[in-house]
């Protein structure tokens, strides 16, 4: 008795089918990756804004920037733990709080252990897995290892490299902005935003004292729209999300902010009290 099977046409146009199907099959499932991403992304950033307005509760205003004495020429001279570094607590990171030596600087031999200790709620999950980074000087020179994050404050719509404790935001250095003090709305005021590491590799550690774009490290500006391909500074706002970019608003609201955003809407979204409250709605 003949035993029936396929033909090797038969057998190439079956694989070509599965082919097909599994061609149709990746886009969906990648789609449905980075919409649940997203969704964790947007999490993170509402975990912060909880943060940051418990800690506006206990202390009276919302964390700095980033700490630092200024020097005579107006130049940073640390410590430089950035606004993430205080909620920890908020975070439950208690133990992790009590390892830092704020009077120490970030890049101090003493911190190595805190500021290389990679947190899942500074990580965007579209944003590729980077661990830890070398914090690096105008020479190239490695000044400390720190840990990465992507979730920078905004600074403002001004440079921060003109003075960056003069932001027009929520975020600046040593600021202690309160809540009486944005009179824009916090409805309408951005706090803290995105920034995906083919940008540029930020922290959630701090602003490490004498490195190139140190600010930047934890801080960013709105003089750019977000995913402005034309710019791409270092301190500008960045994502792997292809709708935009997500914004923690100094209300707890989370909200992604489109590519195609106005210019002017966006950097009155990101000043504090600059008298122009907007929606980007």
């Amino acid at each position: 008795m003949r035993r029936k099977g396929f033909t090797l046409i038969e057998l190439l146009v079956v694989i070509a089918i599965i082919a097909v199907l599994i061609g149709l099959l990746l886009p969906a499932v990648q789609k449905v990756r980075e919409a649940a991403a997203r969704v964790q992304c947007k999490n993170n950033l509402k975990q912060i804004g909880l943060a940051l307005h418990n800690y506006h509760d206990r202390a009276g205003s919302f964390p700095p920037g980033y700490t630092s004495y200024v020097a005579a020429d107006g130049s940073d001279t640390g410590p430089g733990w950035g606004w993430a570094s205080h909620l920890l607590p908020e975070l439950e990171q208690e133990n992790l709080h009590r390892q830092v030596r704020f009077d120490r600087d970030v890049r101090d031999p003493i911190n190595a252990f805190a500021r290389t200790q990679s947190l899942a709620i500074f990580r965007c999950p579209s944003d590729q897995y980077v661990g830890t980074f070398g914090a690096v000087d105008g020479n190239g020179q490695v000044l400390a290892t720190i840990a990465h994050g992507n979730y920078v404050g905004v600074f403002g719509n001004n440079e921060i490299e003109d003075n960056p404790g003069l932001g027009n935001g929520v975020l600046f250095r040593n600021s202690r902005v309160r809540i009486l003090d944005i009179s824009d709305g916090t409805s309408n005021t951005l706090a803290v935003g995105e920034r995906s590491s083919n940008l540029f590799r930020s922290s959630w550690t701090g602003s490490v004292t004498g490195a190139e774009e140190a600010q930047a490290l934890v801080l960013g500006s709105a003089d750019h729209i977000p995913n402005d391909l034309s710019a791409a500074h270092p301190e500008d706002f960045w994502s792997r999300h292809p709708l935009g970019v997500n914004f923690l608003y100094a209300d707890g609201s989370v909200r992604s902010l489109s590519n195609a955003v106005s210019p002017s809407v966006f950097a009155a979204l990101a000043t504090r009290a600059g008298g122009e409250p907007v929606s980007a709605e």
